[in-house]
């Protein structure tokens, strides 16, 4: 008796760019009952919101849906990416795990340019420990983040020549800072980055002087001691 012919059905498997858009994004255990207000529920975000998502920019939730992936159905934002145009759709059960969260208002603008130019600036000595620090304060999504990371690397970047990775993150840092505020403010890049740059400047000049007063007041101590050793060997 011949061996039966093994029983072969076609599986539809997501394209690659639809695999590659929902790598690293993807984490249901359970099916995901999506709830939305046409169903009398309730969703983080709605259709038109302005979001960012951490380390691509802003993006416009185009619409709110969902699909079955690999027999897993769960419910996705469609967010359309304000940079590029490209198309990236976010599980709405793991908006937590990537940090998807909306943009600012107008009210934040003038606090984000005050934390620009406060003259507070992290930074580590020991590239390692800079690179990780840097790292995590990018995956947060949080522009108040992202303007700590813009600010030590471009003061670092003054005095000596930053690593491939780290001259990439600062790019981003300020790429991110300034499309956000551009956006939410409707003025243009060009303008903004000036205005970033200016608040820049006023915080390493405060952080210049600040390191310039903690030397004199290291030196002080030594100084008058040395002179009342001086008036001491004269007297004797």
């Amino acid at each position: 008796m011949g061996e039966k012919s093994a029983d072969f059905r076609p599986v539809s498997l997501p394209s690659p760019r639809t695999f590659c858009i929902l790598k690293g994004l993807l984490r249901v255990r359970t099916p995901f009952r999506l709830t939305c207000c046409c169903c009398g529920g309730h969703v983080t975000f709605q259709v038109g919101d302005k979001v960012i998502y951490p380390n691509h920019g802003l993006g416009v939730v185009q619409g709110i849906e969902t699909k079955t992936i690999l027999g897993t159905t769960c419910g996705f934002y469609h967010l359309r990416m304000v940079a590029n145009e490209t198309t990236v759709l976010v599980p709405v059960d793991n908006v937590d795990g990537v940090g998807l969260r909306r943009a600012i208002g107008d009210e934040e603008i003038e606090r984000l340019f005050g934390l620009l130019g406060d003259g507070k600036i992290d930074n580590h000595q020991n590239w390692k420990g800079r690179f990780k620090d840097n790292s995590d304060r990018m995956r947060t999504g949080s522009i108040y983040d992202v303007v700590e990371v813009l600010k030590s690397l471009t003061f670092l970047a003054r005095s000596k020549n930053l690593s491939f990775r780290e001259k990439r993150m600062l790019d981003r840092a300020k790429f991110l800072v300034i499309s956000e505020i551009s956006e939410v403010s409707h003025e243009k890049s060009e303008a903004i980055e000036e205005k970033v740059d200016r608040a820049l400047e006023r915080c390493f000049a405060t952080k210049t002087r600040s390191i310039a007063r903690a030397k004199a007041a290291k030196t002080a101590p030594t100084t008058r001691v040395s002179a009342r050793r001086t008036g001491t060997a004269k007297a004797s």
